[in-house]
């Protein structure tokens, strides 16, 4: 028990890490949160610091997402029988490092949409799904260009395409709705500026 409430803390520290604010601060001197959308996350880092940057935001979110899982397996009991982590604590650690990134205790709780983080966890249970919830943002994205629009339907869908394809663990089950609601939340003035229709569409220009 103590061991797998350990591997939640360290998968919430690790989620927490703001890479993006970093990037933009070290490189530009900015708070990242004082552009666009305020969000620490890839997409905003890129309207801020440009694509190279967005990019490697993207990279290092999505790593810590599946750091934070590899190491509560590590640590987590082991299940009977089985060779990887107990799923309901992998589970939690998924969940943790999310909401980590979302309301990080290093920037008083104000922190990112957690897209690449929910990404880098659950590419640890359940890659195929994470791939067709992709394709599901490229084709969004590329058809009308709202990031967040894509985001939010690649969240919905995560849950779906991971239960079809795995038939995963109840508590694996669990933690793909609550990440994805997690998202999907994170995005709520997102979605009242789609529907107002003054969402931005994407844009590899800085600062745009």
């Amino acid at each position: 028990m103590a061991v797998g409430a350990l591997s939640v803390l360290l998968a919430y520290l690790l989620g927490a890490i703001p890479f993006g604010f970093l990037l933009v601060k070290l490189g530009r001197g900015e708070d990242v949160r004082g552009t666009g959308s305020g969000s620490i996350g890839a997409t905003n880092v890129t309207r801020a610091a440009g694509p190279l940057v967005g990019l490697l935001t993207l990279l290092l979110d999505m790593g810590k997402g599946f750091a934070a899982v590899a190491v509560a397996t590590w640590l987590a009991p082991q299940a009977a029988g089985q060779a990887r982590g107990a799923p309901e604590w992998t589970a939690a650690a998924a969940v943790a490092a999310i909401v980590g990134h979302s309301y990080p205790v290093f920037l008083s709780f104000r922190g990112g949409k957690s897209v690449a983080t929910a990404l880098g966890a659950f590419v640890y249970f359940a890659p195929l799904a994470v791939a067709a919830s992709l394709g599901v943002w490229l084709i969004v994205v590329a058809g009308w260009r709202f990031v967040s629009l894509g985001s939010v339907l690649a969240a919905a869908a995560f849950p779906l395409f991971a239960f079809s394809l795995y038939r995963p663990p109840l508590a694996i089950t669990l933690a793909a709705v609550v990440g994805a609601s997690v998202v999907i939340l994170r995005h709520r003035s997102n979605l009242k500026r789609l529907v107002r229709g003054t969402e931005p569409k994407l844009t590899l220009k800085r600062g745009s």
